[in-house]
């Protein structure tokens, strides 16, 4: 009984170290691998499934929104971090400083793109309609890193560690822009249309300053 104890003890260690260490690097996991525990979508819901430890995003246009308890799902300044897979021909893309919305496009917050071959010229990396990018940074069918970092009103977003996008939104904003502003709110996965499959895992968020 005593050793059992002693291992028990030794196990309840471990595990506080290596918590510590995580809770030292920032960084926080916001998807478990089997649930939707802390996410909601409106319309659409079945446009998203758990598949072997992933979000799998393929139906009509729907949005997983973050509502989970990390920062009470609201960031500010923030660096995400996640590995995405699309398929040929695939659109989606991850929203900021957005919030709950039952159904249609969101109407609050920044679009980052995830698309690699799909019809729309604005490729992965974009911070859409805003700062585009024109060029095919990764191919479909392959696992790769979307990094978006929000620091005051600078956004910067990175595509597996090489810098895209540089970004300063100015004071004054055109008409019609109004809810595309820096402020804060929760994160957003897009499912696009019945054509596109994309893949995402491995979510994580670092809340910064």
């Amino acid at each position: 009984m005593k050793k059992i104890f002693y291992f028990a003890c030794m196990l309840l260690m471990l595990a506080n170290v290596g918590y510590a260490q995580k809770a030292k690097k920032g960084w926080y996991s916001l998807f478990d691998g089997k649930s939707f525990d802390g996410w909601k979508v409106g319309d659409n819901a079945s446009t998203f499934s758990i598949e072997n430890g992933t979000i799998a995003v393929n139906g009509p246009v729907a949005h997983l929104f973050y509502v989970g308890p990390v920062n009470n799902h609201d960031f500010k300044n923030f660096e995400f971090k996640t590995q995405v897979m699309t398929t040929p021909g695939s659109n989606s893309g991850i929203y900021f400083h957005t919030e709950f919305q039952q159904g249609s496009w969101p109407n609050k917050g920044y679009e980052v793109q995830v698309n690699n071959s799909h019809t729309d010229w604005r490729r992965t990396g974009s911070l859409y309609g805003i700062q585009d990018v024109k060029d095919t940074l990764v191919k479909d069918n392959v696992w790769y890193t979307e990094h978006i970092i929000v620091k005051d009103k600078h956004v910067t977003i990175k595509i597996n560690d090489k810098t895209v996008v540089e970004y300063d939104e100015p004071a004054e904003l055109p008409k019609g822009r109004e809810g595309r502003r820096i402020s804060s709110g929760t994160f957003a996965l897009q499912g696009h249309d019945p054509k596109s499959k994309v893949y995402f895992k491995d979510i994580m968020v670092k809340p910064l300053p």
